[in-house]
């Protein structure tokens, strides 16, 4: 059984079409996550999934039941990880989950108990009485997973989950993450838009500018960039790129930074190949550095959409922008 089904969502604000009609199943148990940009689409999806937003079009179910005709049911089956902060930080950690215990009406038995066990899964039953505001960024991050799973939730939406966290703590984050898993066995839906996360899922839709441009594994994603990815700079990038189009079994195509990449079986038997052919025959080109690895979910990014994927924040301005569009619809 699928715990989200989506058939061709929209959104608008206004003129601007900010997801467009995007169509995806998500099984139930699984980690699926949207990888793309800023502005890609992916916080407007989830928060059409969270019933935040109404879609303009299409529809969507969420553990089977339409986001549309019956969100307060969806929000009673869900958990949700925003990506900004929203905990109270001058309440202590237990307090936190206290007040949304009360909001989901969780008997006080219920709560007793699950806060124990869901405080020491991450690891903050020593630091549950003290206040939030003394919590570093990842302990809050640990105790906004704890919040979002109190009310036994079937799908547990998590939106940028590790922004603007150190890699150290960003891994143990989704340690817990796969602890939940084994343990609960619920269905995760989040948004990112960097690599090694989006490498957790066990599936990934790549969205750029509202759009669904490819969704597989991440190995099957990686299958699309053929072989070993080899990356050139050079003194001449048109005469190179002239140059290795007389060669057989390569794929070329310029780099959002300038450079030239080359997608081929063996990397290291072609990059020889690569430097005599640009040194043979008139107007010679001069190789100024050469990188050799196998394809990554940025390679497959920069195959998909000609650019990179910038790990930047958007501005405020946008932010706010989007968030009054938001709150006028």
């Amino acid at each position: 059984m699928n715990a989200i089904h989506v058939e061709d969502l929209t959104r608008k604000f206004g003129e601007f079409v900010a997801v467009r009609g995007v169509s995806f199943d998500v099984p139930e148990n699984e980690v699926f996550g949207f990888l793309g940009p800023n502005g890609a689409g992916k916080t407007t999806t989830i928060n059409m999934l969270c019933t935040l937003l109404r879609p303009s079009g299409g529809r969507a179910e969420v553990n089977g039941i339409d986001v549309a005709v019956d969100p307060g049911a969806v929000r009673q089956s869900i958990g949700l990880i925003f990506q900004d902060p929203s905990l109270d930080e001058q309440l202590t950690g237990r307090e936190n989950l206290r007040f949304h215990a009360m909001l989901y009406d969780v008997a006080r038995d219920d709560f007793r108990r699950r806060s124990d066990e869901l405080l020491e899964m991450v690891d903050l039953t020593d630091k549950a009485d003290d206040l939030v505001r003394t919590y570093s960024g990842g302990m809050k991050r640990r105790l906004e997973i704890s919040r979002g799973l109190l009310h036994r939730p079937k799908v547990l939406f998590l939106d940028e989950p590790t922004l603007g966290l150190d890699p150290q703590t960003r891994r143990h984050i989704w340690e817990y993450l796969f602890r939940l898993r084994d343990r609960r066995g619920i269905t995760m839906f989040m948004t990112t838009h960097y690599m090694d996360e989006a490498e957790n899922c066990d599936r990934i839709a790549i969205i750029d500018h509202g759009q669904i441009v490819a969704l597989d594994t991440p190995e099957g994603l990686k299958g699309l960039v053929g072989g070993d990815v080899v990356t050139v700079q050079t003194s001449d990038n048109a005469a190179a790129m002239a140059k290795l189009a007389q060669l057989q079994g390569i794929q070329t195509r310029l780099g959002p930074e300038g450079q030239v990449i080359v997608e081929t079986d063996k990397g290291d038997q072609f990059i020889p190949q690569m430097i005599s052919t640009f040194a043979d025959g008139g107007n010679p080109v001069e190789v100024q550095s050469v990188n050799l690895r196998r394809p990554t979910l940025e390679d497959v990014f920069i195959k998909l959409t000609g650019r990179a994927i910038r790990e930047e924040e958007a501005s405020g301005k946008d932010r706010m922008r989007m968030r009054r569009r938001m709150f006028q619809r």
